[in-house]
């Protein structure tokens, strides 16, 4: 006679495979970062775009063409450089040139990052986490305002190169759950999902900004974002900027939909102590999501 199972062996047993599938997504992140990335083909477009606008000598003519490839990108300049951010009088920009020359070309770039990076939360493989890549999105447009607005009234860091550390702060995140969808035994289980990016995503973003090329102050500005620290009462250095415009964003905690109090803690600190920005930051933040989204 076949002796039964007990129900504690079985979910032994499915948790050892729920671990051996975590594992194999790791080491196969692990792999692919020491060799090729692979992102969906929009996503490199977007790459091979700021690639291609690397010169700084590129005549803003030549700039255009190349955008204008790109119909949504273009569109997208256009729509920024008329948003309250770039044009606090409201006037719109005549024409595509006209828009990049408002803008300059790393915000060009930039824009094209941020496209790509929400078409790849939005994309249909990804449905499945549509609560947790909506949460992330709306934070790291979140931080990336706090970043700008930060470096405007802080320092002298461009608040062009302060947007993109904020936006790409999380792109480790974005990258695991893009990852996670190729896994059956975690596509149906978010809350592991959370538990591995919360651990994971930030070694693996500063990997992957560094194999994608992105400028080493950025990638460096990224590095240990989430650790806690004594909380700042000015921002001095581009790290500075990230790990505030993180806390300001809410952290990890907003996204991962874990409770908290924003006005408790380390956050609460920092909110009181730029607490004079949280205006201009909450206007940038829903003049950004207007755009990008």
């Amino acid at each position: 006679m076949r002796e039964e199972q007990s129900p504690g062996l079985a979910e032994d047993k499915r948790g050892e495979a729920l671990n051996a599938e975590r594992f194999r997504m790791l080491e196969d992140i692990a792999r692919e970062l020491a060799g090729e990335v692979v992102f969906p083909t929009y996503f490199d477009a977007a790459l091979r775009l700021r690639k291609d606008l690397q010169n700084p000598d590129l005549p803003t003519a030549r700039i255009a063409k190349i955008v204008s490839i790109e119909p949504l990108i273009a569109a997208k300049l256009m729509q920024l450089a008329g948003s309250a951010l770039y044009s606090p009088d409201g006037s719109p920009a005549k024409d595509l040139s006209a828009a990049i020359s408002r803008l300059g070309v790393d915000l060009v770039r930039t824009t094209a990052l941020a496209i790509a990076m929400n078409q790849l939360l939005r994309s249909k493989d990804m449905a499945i986490f549509s609560d947790l890549t909506r949460a992330l999105w709306d934070h790291s447009i979140r931080t990336a305002a706090a970043a700008r607005v930060l470096a405007q009234n802080f320092t002298r860091i461009n608040p062009d190169e302060a947007l993109l550390a904020g936006l790409v702060h999380d792109l480790g995140a974005f990258y695991m759950l893009y990852r996670a969808v190729q896994y059956p035994e975690l596509r149906v289980r978010p809350d592991s999902i959370k538990y591995l990016i919360v651990q994971w995503h930030e070694g693996i973003g500063v990997t992957l900004l560094d194999t994608l090329g992105m400028p080493k102050e950025i990638v460096n500005a990224t590095i240990d974002h989430d650790q806690p620290r004594l909380a700042p009462i000015t921002v001095r250095t581009l790290a500075d900027i990230v790990y505030v415009g993180n806390l300001i964003a809410g952290a990890h905690f907003e996204w991962s939909h874990q409770d908290f109090d924003p006005d408790a803690g380390q956050v609460g600190q920092v909110r009181q102590n730029f607490s004079a920005l949280l205006p201009e930051i909450e206007a940038d933040t829903r003049e950004m999501l207007a755009v990008f989204s």
